[in-house]
């Protein structure tokens, strides 16, 4: 993507700026902490109505739908700057970044009339119902089930590592509906399905520190409306596919774990740093920044209707590296051991790091999934 120019370069600046100040009064007012894995870990409804506010959510959503008829390179200032700072932006996160650019892709008139309203306010949140259990990251292995039956749906099946789904007033869940003898990409389709449901199990997943952002889906014959379908019947591989290069992508993959680059920037700056430790910091700035040259272009094809599933899959790969890469840098260059319950904040947001650097690797598809993705897309398999 090519540096903005001009009058939109200035815009783009007053709108860093604008998110800046507000980010710094909310963190000055105790409206939060900056923490690592905000966009997974930070779940906070009130703080995102406020963003709703300030009309930074559904930015990219024509106002006919309540968004803010914005271009995706100013919803990419928002991101960042919410990531850097460590902002609470669980709740909103998912319904934003690939949600709505879901409905407005595939969806029914209704259906974007429904939600989409509610997204760009910071009111609605979604779950993702893709990974289930035993099949890892291949969505192809899908055995959630959608069976019609009179004017209505039902679903048959689990899902796992649903992101928020106890919060969440809907989720999107992928299910086969059809038997389709030209491959396992075939016969799925999409739904989006109402929280809470009554015949919809949720079970939280706690992870190693102790929060469960993660849960557990079960759907008991849930019955759903016709309406519930996403697009054309047995089509959901390629909304799947379209999804996941928002999904892959975004800023969230070289920017989750920045709070803790600041703050270690931000110490070395006040006491001083070996000659090393200020190789470490550059080498870490200089990754983070190819990584978002590469996010931008991936960004620019997204905008112009293309699906860069290969360059999504490539930055989502790169990027989760980088993720664990930097926290295991900060460890082994700081003198500070990380510890939880403490009142060094700096020690504190190093524990938390490294209790989610595990997940990074896996959630949104492992890396050797992403691989076979790019392996697939350079014509070597």
């Amino acid at each position: 993507m090519a540096p903005p120019t001009g009058s939109a370069d200035l815009a783009h600046r007053e709108l860093r700026n604008d998110v800046r100040t507000f980010l710094e009064a909310e963190i000055c007012a105790g409206s939060f902490t900056p923490q690592c894995d905000s966009w997974m870990a930070g779940f906070d409804p009130a703080f995102s109505a406020k963003v709703g506010e300030q009309g930074w959510l559904g930015m990219v959503v024509p106002t006919a739908y309540g968004g803010h008829g914005r271009s995706p390179l100013e919803r990419l200032v928002v991101a960042e700057e919410m990531l850097a700072h460590g902002a609470p932006v669980a709740a909103h996160w998912i319904a934003d970044r690939q949600t709505a650019p879901n409905l407005l892709k595939f969806g029914t008139e209704e259906q974007k009339e429904r939600y989409l309203p509610g997204i760009a306010s910071g009111t609605t949140f979604f779950a993702i119902g893709m990974s289930e259990p035993d099949a890892g990251s291949d969505l192809a292995s899908v055995r959630t089930k959608a069976v019609e039956d009179g004017d209505s749906w039902r679903l048959t099946g689990t899902k796992v590592w649903t992101t928020g789904a106890h919060l969440a007033h809907a989720m999107i869940v992928l299910a086969r509906t059809d038997n389709d003898e030209s491959g396992r990409h075939g016969g799925l389709s999409q739904f989006v399905v109402d929280l809470p449901n009554p015949n919809v199990e949720i079970r939280p997943i706690r992870s190693i520190d102790g929060a469960a952002h993660f849960n557990e889906v079960i759907f008991h014959d849930a019955k759903i409306p016709r309406s519930a379908l996403l697009g054309a019947r047995a089509d959901g591989w390629v909304q799947v596919m379209s999804e996941l290069a928002f999904e892959r992508s975004g800023p969230e993959r070289y920017l989750s774990t920045m709070p803790l680059l600041r703050a270690w920037a931000e110490r070395l700056r006040a006491q001083g740093a070996t000659p090393e430790q200020r190789v470490a910091l550059g080498m870490l700035t200089s990754r983070a920044w190819s990584l978002r040259r590469m996010s931008l272009i991936v960004a620019t094809e997204l905008a112009a209707g293309r699906s860069p599933d290969v360059m999504a899959a490539m930055v989502k790969d790169l990027g989760s590296t980088f993720e664990g890469d930097l926290v295991d840098v900060v460890r082994r260059s700081s003198d500070i051991a990380a510890r939880l319950n403490t009142e060094d904040p700096f020690a504190e947001l190093l524990a938390h790091s490294l209790l989610h650097t595990p997940a990074f690797t896996l959630r949104g598809g492992t890396n050797e999934i992403l691989r076979s993705i790019i392996g697939r897309g350079m014509g070597l398999r």
